[in-house]
């Protein structure tokens, strides 16, 4: 038919694109013997099922086993099922595939909102559907962004193939260590001054990384099940801030009882809570940038994460306690 190739080239993953027009037609007014002798020496996509239609339009579906079973000069109008399960070509391909096995249907008829016959979904196609389908789903239940197999090629991949994935991000973080240092170094006299300073750089560090690492594993979590980053930017945003008021106002009191200067205790606090909240914000932006471009944020966030959160948590560290402590 002229509309079953435009209909099915439209999107993957819809039921116009599974559907196959080469399949055996019939009408309502042909007998059953007419109709089983014009299989022999044909070649269909698949043969399980007969499409009866009235010009373009379809009127029903018989089965081969129904057909066989048929009295031979009866009427395929009497043999077949005038109300079958169809479905529109631009419906999900999972949504197709499930509708035939709730119906226990062979194969799955696509009609037009005209009611013309488009195709049929062979049952191998349905069949494949739903192991992808089933692919994918356990794939996200699991936390990738592909397919399991995908996450079977990266667990059993080669030694070398292992080094180019990771090598690359693990140089930007030797990178980002080299300009942390370069940022202490700037601080050189405030830490002769005060060397107690120097003693709670691992800590903010530390929290802020720990913070960042939390909200990345929800977001690449949140990618891999399909939920909109948009709808819990918001609320992680605020999570990163309450963590970080949380975390200071512990660090505070503690510092100040333990070590007695209430300006370090102050600087401490306040370099948690601003690294906190940056730290936040890093870790839901580079998943979200990876997954646009196509890469898998399992391999490259994590490192240019914790390499961004590292010179940020130190360089605000520095400047919070040159401005605090006297």
């Amino acid at each position: 038919m002229a509309d079953n190739a435009r209909l099915s080239g439209n999107a993957l993953g819809t039921a116009a694109q599974h559907a196959s027009s080469r399949v055996p037609i019939a009408r309502p007014g042909d007998q059953v013997a007419d109709v089983l002798g014009t299989l022999p020496g044909r070649s269909f996509d698949c043969a399980d099922v007969i499409a009866v239609c009235d010009g373009p339009r379809l009127t029903g579906l018989v089965t081969l086993e129904r057909l066989l079973a048929a009295h031979p000069q009866a009427e395929i109008s009497s043999v077949m099922d005038p109300d079958p399960p169809t479905i529109s070509p631009g419906a999900d391909q999972e949504h197709a595939a499930w509708t035939a096995v709730q119906h226990g249907e062979p194969g799955l008829a696509v009609v037009s909102e005209a009611g013309n016959f488009v195709g049929l979904i062979p049952p191998q196609r349905l069949i494949g559907v739903l192991l992808e389908e089933h692919d994918e789903d356990v794939a996200r239940l699991a936390g990738y962004l592909a397919s399991t197999r995908s996450a079977r090629h990266a667990l059993s991949e080669p030694v070398m193939r292992r080094l180019w994935h990771r090598v690359p991000w693990l140089i930007v973080g030797l990178a980002g260590a080299m300009v942390s240092a370069l940022i202490v170094g700037q601080f050189e006299q405030q830490l002769e001054r005060q060397v107690l300073i120097a003693l709670f750089v691992p800590g903010v560090v530390y929290i802020a990384d720990a913070v960042g690492t939390q909200t990345e594993a929800l977001m690449i979590r949140g990618l891999s099940v399909g939920v909109s980053i948009a709808r819990v930017a918001g609320r992680e945003a605020v999570t990163g801030i309450a963590l970080g008021l949380l975390l200071a106002a512990l660090a505070l009191p503690l510092i100040w009882w333990g070590w007695g200067h209430a300006d370090l205790a102050l600087a401490v606090g306040v370099a948690i809570l601003a690294a906190s909240s940056i730290a936040t914000l890093v870790a839901m932006i580079l998943p979200v940038v990876f997954s646009k471009f196509g890469a898998d944020p399992a391999y490259g966030s994590g490192p240019l994460s914790t390499v961004v959160q590292d010179v940020l948590s130190v360089l605000i560290y520095f400047l919070t306690a040159a401005a605090l402590i006297t």
